[in-house]
């Protein structure tokens, strides 16, 4: 792991990032399935003693009613193991790349028809998916496909966590670009130079719109919408599966065509109301890849 200078922070904001660098060290020393399932071991007894573990339930039983009690406990138990894997898989993100680069069965990849049809019409694109299964393979498996991605992100609080993150991100490829103000200038002329952004839209805005999500309004934000009907860009879904500890299939899907009918506000709705119909799909196929701890709704 390539060394990393520390910006000033706070004390605490010291043994935090100390000890998260530490638990990285300990990911490192081991191989890529080793490191993955300690971290969904750990996560797994750790999780559910957190106090969003409840907020988790909550959400949970609200989006999904019909699940019994059994199936929630699995389901929660699933996501804490699958988050627990993806940070300790944050430690080889060389090593997948590696792998996804070397075409070995650690990856499988699904709809690469959709990116070789992006590719040879050189249009820019917009990739969307969410925290689901180990998202950051979507950048590795678009850099080996020569399409390296503009992607959004949101920086961590913690500066030197921050610092810490982005030194691992370095082996997605591609190009990072934090949300705000300059964002925008950023993304739009990114895809004024025929580049392709990635974003990750299943996370709260609260100055976002109010878009239905498992059949209650959350507020969502709209900059994909916006950005694609601005540029007249494709908006394509793609999404990470982990099927057996360290091995994941990433399915592309077909491109949603939105509609432009000059309504720019009803047009941004629809947009997005489609996006989070198609994350919804995902996350009811297997609920235990999303990261329901998050507030993802305005009253949570």
């Amino acid at each position: 792991m390539r060394k990393i200078l520390f910006p000033r922070a706070e004390p605490h904001e010291y043994v935090a990032a100390w000890g998260a660098r530490l638990a990285l060290a300990l990911f490192s020393a081991l191989s890529l399935d080793q490191a993955s399932a300690v971290g969904g071991w750990l996560a797994r007894r750790l999780g559910p003693r957190l106090g969003v573990h409840k907020h988790a339930a909550r959400n949970l039983a609200r989006a999904l009613p019909d699940l019994t009690p059994a199936q929630q406990q699995a389901v929660l138990n699933g996501m804490w193991d699958n988050l627990g894997r993806v940070m300790a898989e944050y430690a080889h993100l060389d090593d997948l790349g590696a792998e996804i680069a070397a075409r070995t069965d650690r990856v499988e990849v699904i709809g690469t028809e959709h990116v070789d049809a992006i590719l040879a019409a050189g249009r820019p694109t917009i990739f969307f998916s969410a925290h689901y299964g180990n998202w950051e393979l979507l950048g590795l498996v678009a850099t080996r496909y020569g399409l390296p991605l503009v992607q959004v992100y949101r920086a961590a609080n913690n500066p030197l966590t921050e610092e810490l993150l982005q030194g691992l991100r370095s082996a997605v490829g591609g190009r990072l670009v934090p949300k705000g103000m300059q964002a925008a200038r950023e993304l739009i002329k990114a895809l004024k130079q025929n580049e392709s952004l990635a974003m990750l839209v299943d996370q709260k805005l609260s100055t976002g719109i109010a878009v239905p999500f498992f059949g209650r309004d959350a507020m969502t934000a709209p900059a994909i919408a916006e950005l694609a009907l601005r540029a007249g860009c494709l908006v394509v879904p793609a999404y990470v599966e982990r099927l057996n500890g360290a091995r994941f299939r990433v399915t592309v899907q077909a491109a949603i065509r939105l509609e432009d009918t000059g309504e720019r506000e009803r047009d941004v709705y629809n947009a997005m109301l489609r996006i989070n119909q198609t994350i919804e799909g995902w996350i009811r196929a297997r609920p235990d890849h999303w990261f329901w701890v998050h507030r993802r709704w305005p009253k949570d």
